[in-house]
């Protein structure tokens, strides 16, 4: 099989060393979704589809297995993105993206939106990992960055150690050391155990040997999407509703497409079972369908377009698809029948279209004021996991200091959305207007000198809801578990768990794990709230007091759904709570928290029978939602033996420093006894804290002696801490192991005999399976893992 490949590397070569070089990434999209642009046309037929073999068959699924785990996100080490050919011949930049000190506001660097192609790229900063002069097969390698990178690590292998020592920086905020093809040498000298992949073993010879033969040949990376006829269809059909002409669904495609323009769409009805579907993204274009799409590359969704009418087009995804930033969403009939009922069947008027000007784009409140709250609701309601992937999978979640603003383990529920009157509703939202303006208003560069004017207004919103509920509900319905959303008896979206991982976070369906410290109640207003300014209203590019002020705001939103769950309980007892969540605050927040939170003075509904209160409460709510809660991550729909599974559920019962020792998130692959496929599970560490209201000092709001351990069938998170891989008759050794845990001496020993870390010369093959398992059973919410934070213990 190797033998025949390199036959085919030798016969396309010479057919390159005759062509000359062919244009990295000249992939465009024209109005049929399906040609190559006219670089690619000008080579011969027999050249593309050597070009097209060399790449997608051999090159692409190397670079996928080997180089896309470390390098696809925002966080990717100097900006390479290696999940598309844009990616590979944008090239590499020593800016960081994520810079919570500058002091204003970066340009964006998004690929497919604000440059195109490798010219345009070297004047924004980047600089090639490709060869770019003149070319032959010698050439390419010797003016190839990746090429050297790769040479450098055959020639240096990694060291054969079980940890690798401190001369390998991987900690997350490491210095940048984005060398360039001129200097490469010097970087070699100075640092021979860089090569690439960096602090993981190296490539296995065939696959070396056949990514340097394509960067000989010239690494032509032509990608073309070749869409079906009934993809097309479905394509047009979906253009044709967004652009209809009548200013209602104007501002409702405006509205659909600001909470969707990060996702990934597609349609389940083409999709091939079992296999990865087709996925796309929805754009801002200057051109109307039938024509190609001209992206509108503003900062943010709502920013100005700049031109006289906007139009919502999709766009084929090309990238490899990364787990961490990907959102599918399905568009299927029924929900396009609900879009039909809610936008545009529905009785109301638009009488003008909203400006683009911060004060009203920025605020959807202000913005979509002609449309129907319950519609805006229903719709964020129907997906709503996806309506908090949002904040969870945005590019928001990188950093400590933007996520330890929430808990480590908290439920999520959600009001029902008949519970009020909606013109009622809608009559105070308006009157409301300024008290709920959002930090975005103020753009990409602002000072954080706004919080107390925030908190203030913040203070005025909550005193006036109060005020409205207690004269427009009946106690007795708002305060039982019946004003709980219930999915309508059928959606899974009606509970949400939120993991957090230190600098990143996950969310699933369901209520997860053991009952948590705290919990959320969403309504409307604050769900609306959390996505604008988390998600559309935050620029990754932005200065720190953007940032900053984000962040400081959260403190509200996130107090404002506690608030919410806390008032299903008595007075006395909500007080008890509040006091316990928030140890140790600071004078201001203590103020903030006694007299603008939340009153305290409404009666709950609810009649308890024991004395732990919240315990009870969460009982009542399970009930409530108990024929909308998902399976997919019950430890039930392991097929391992019952006894294997009693064993195994023991990892959840741990707490303290058990739990602290581990890591925050581990995979885990469990080789049955039966022979049968591997198992998959998950075990998250949640770490407690006194409060969760501190920027910068984290550490001493710890409080270890509570961290505690979820167990969970198939994988969560993007971001694998390390892996773990044994025998189903090893499982009760490995609790054991795990219950004696009392220092990282004991950790280390139980890696020694179950964990594949990053030095294991196995690593690449565990690697492999483990991502070919979670994508082969999770076709259309899977992608690939992301080894940016794989620890080094």
């Amino acid at each position: 099989m190797l033998r025949a490949h390199y036959l085919k590397f030798s016969i396309i070569i010479l057919l390159f060393g005759c062509l000359g070089f062919v244009a990295l990434s000249s992939f465009k999209l024209d109005l049929n979704y399906g040609k190559a642009s006219a670089t690619n046309r000008a080579a011969s037929s027999d050249a593309t589809a050597a070009q097209a073999e060399l790449y997608q068959e051999l090159a692409k699924p190397i670079i996928e297995r080997r180089c896309v785990v470390c390098h696809a996100c925002y966080d990717a080490p100097c900006q390479l993105k290696m999940s598309s050919a844009e990616g590979i011949s944008r090239g590499a930049n020593p800016q960081t993206v994520y810079d919570g000190a500058r002091v204003t506001a970066a340009t964006p660097q998004r690929l497919f939106v604000d440059a195109s192609g490798p010219a345009e790229w070297r004047k924004r900063g980047f600089h090639p990992v490709l060869n770019e002069r003149r070319q032959t097969a010698e050439a390419n390698i010797k003016g190839s960055l990746l090429a050297q990178m790769l040479l450098l690590k055959q020639q240096h292998p990694l060291p054969s150690a079980k940890r690798l020592d401190d001369s390998f920086d991987l900690s997350l905020n490491r210095a940048q050391q984005c060398t360039t093809i001129e200097k490469f040498d010097n970087y070699a000298s100075k640092q021979p155990l860089a090569g690439m992949p960096y602090g993981l073993p190296g490539l296995a010879e065939d696959e070396h040997q056949t990514l340097i033969n394509w960067l000989a040949s010239g690494a032509a990376m032509p990608e073309a999407v070749n869409l079906p006829e009934t993809a097309l269809r479905a394509v047009a059909q979906l253009e044709q509703f967004l652009n209809a002409d009548t200013m209602k669904m104007q501002l409702s495609a405006r509205y659909i497409y600001e909470h969707l323009f990060a996702s990934h769409l597609y349609f389940p009805a083409l999709a091939e079972p079992g296999q990865q579907p087709q996925f796309y993204k929805l754009m801002r274009s200057a051109t109307a369908p039938g024509q190609p799409v001209n992206v509108i590359a503003s900062r943010r969704p709502f920013d100005d377009p700049k031109v006289n009418r906007v139009y919502y087009r999709l766009v084929p995804v090309v990238s490899s698809i990364v787990h961490k930033t990907h959102q599918p969403y399905a568009i299927n009939d029924e929900l396009l029948a609900k879009w039909q009922q809610w936008f545009v069947n529905a009785d109301y008027q638009v009488t003008s279209l909203p400006g683009y000007q911060p004060e009203i784009a920025a605020n959807p409140l202000t913005a979509f004021a002609q449309l129907p709250v319950n519609a805006r609701y229903r719709f964020m309601l129907e997906r709503a996991e996806h309506t908090i992937m949002g904040y969870i999978k945005g590019p928001v979640c990188r950093g400590q200091v933007a996520l330890n603003v929430i808990n480590d383990h908290f439920w999520v529920y959600f009001v029902d959305p008949d519970m009020l009157n909606s013109v009622q509703l809608e009559k105070f939202y308006q009157s409301q207007q300024a008290n709920l303006r959002l930090p975005a208003e103020d753009e990409s560069t602002t000072l954080p000198t706004h919080w107390l004017d925030f908190a203030k207004r913040q203070g005025n919103f909550l005193r006036a809801r109060n005020q409205f509920l207690a004269n427009a509900v009946d106690p007795q319905r708002y305060l039982t578990p019946a004003t709980i959303w219930d999915g309508d008896g059928t959606n899974l979206n009606a509970s949400l768990t939120v993991f957090r991982h230190f600098d990143n976070a996950t969310v699933i369906k369901g209520l997860i794990g053991a009952p948590p410290k705290t919990a959320w109640v969403i309504d409307y207003v604050l769900l609306e709230r959390i996505h604008y300014l988390l998600v559309a209203g935050f620029d990754v590019h932005g200065n720190f007091g953007h940032q900053l002020m984000t962040r400081l705001y959260m403190d509200f939103l996130r107090m404002e759904g506690e608030s919410n769950f806390l008032a299903f309980l008595p007075p006395a007892q909500r007080r008890t709570e509040l006091a316990d969540w928030y140890q140790n605050s600071a004078p201001e927040l203590s103020r903030f928290l006694d007299e603008d939170i939340n009153p305290f003075n409404q009666p709950s509904g609810i009649s308890f029978n024991t004395d732990n209160q919240k315990a009870e409460l969460y009982q009542l709510f399970g009930q409530h939602l108990e024929q909308v809660q998902p399976a997919e991550h019950q430890l039930s729909n392991s097929k391992l033996a019952d006894s294997s599974m009693q064993l195994l559920q023991q990892l959840a019962g741990l707490t303290g420093l058990p739990a602290t020792t581990l890591p925050e998130v581990t995979m885990i692959m469990i080789e049955p006894v039966d022979g049968s496929a591997p198992e998959l599970f998950t075990l998250i560490r949640n770490s407690a804290h006194f409060n969760v209201n501190s920027l910068f000092a984290e550490e001493d709001n710890r409080d270890p002696a509570n961290d505690n351990m979820t167990l969970v069938h198939g994988l969560l998170g993007s971001y694998p801490d390390a892996f773990w891989h044994l025998q189903e008759t090893d499982i009760g050794k490995l609790v054991a192991a795990a219950q004696q845990i009392s220092n990282e001496q004991d950790y280390a020993g139980l890696l020694d005999e179950f964990g594949v870390r990053r030095t294991n010369p196995n690593f690449w093959t565990f690697s492999d399976n483990i991502n070919a398992l979670f994508q082969q059973r999770n076709p259309v919410s899977g992608g690939w893992l992301d080894y940016n934070r794989l620890e080094n213990r």
